[in-house]
């Protein structure tokens, strides 16, 4: 818990509560909604960033904590961060009917599935950005990068998918309350999916951090 109090106060990066006011992006008619949860992908990139530039990683090896602890509070400052967008994406979700429409013509309608792609996208961007980091946490870059990119083509695809696919153009891009239960059981397979990819990224990145040397 100290040491998550510390990820907050002296390594979250100012950019990120700014990240999460652009949930309000949901209310716009015509925009790929996914991209707002990608924003916050970026403010943990900076985070780990800034925290580099300040030799964080060393000062935090010299407390009394394990490297497991070390990735554990990093990632759980991601989580939580990630975890907020969502849901200010979803107070945003019930307010867009109240603007009009809740069509969207560039991907997913403002509904519960936006909540589930976002649920994919910080999976994704979990899975791909944290073990290799911890393999060399002076790389932040290509890490970045590597997962932006695998997070931009799935963007691509859940835009595509509601033009092309049946089911997501029938189904999931529909106002709610249309096919909730459809629309459910896709946000929890989302959650599940995310919970997975996340708990896989923790693993590997401790079991990569804990071989790094911080060279103190």
């Amino acid at each position: 818990m100290n040491l998550l109090k510390k990820e907050f106060r002296l390594c979250m990066h100012p950019i990120a509560p700014m990240m999460l006011c652009l949930s309000a992006l949901i209310l716009v008619p015509a925009y790929p909604y996914a991209i707002t949860c990608f924003y916050m992908t970026l403010a943990i990139f900076f985070t780990c960033l800034s925290s580099r530039e300040n030799h964080d990683a060393a000062y935090t090896a010299c407390l009394p904590v394990s490297r497991r602890d070390m990735v554990r509070s990093r990632m759980g400052l991601a989580c939580i961060l990630e975890g907020v967008q969502l849901l200010a994406c979803l107070g945003f979700v019930f307010l867009r009917p109240l603007t009009g429409s809740t069509e969207n013509s560039a991907g997913m309608d403002a509904n519960l599935a936006v909540i589930a792609e976002g649920l994919i996208v910080f999976g994704l961007f979990n899975a791909l950005f944290f073990p290799r980091w911890y393999k060399d946490i002076t790389k932040v870059g290509l890490p970045f990068i590597i997962a932006g990119a695998a997070v931009f083509l799935y963007i691509t695809l859940s835009i595509v998918s509601t033009y092309a696919v049946p089911f997501v153009r029938d189904v999931l891009d529909t106002p709610d309350p249309e096919h909730l239960t459809e629309k459910l059981i896709f946000l929890a397979c989302a959650g599940a999916l995310y919970a997975a990819l996340t708990l896989l990224s923790f693993r590997l990145s401790v079991r990569r951090f804990e071989q790094v040397d911080l060279q103190l």
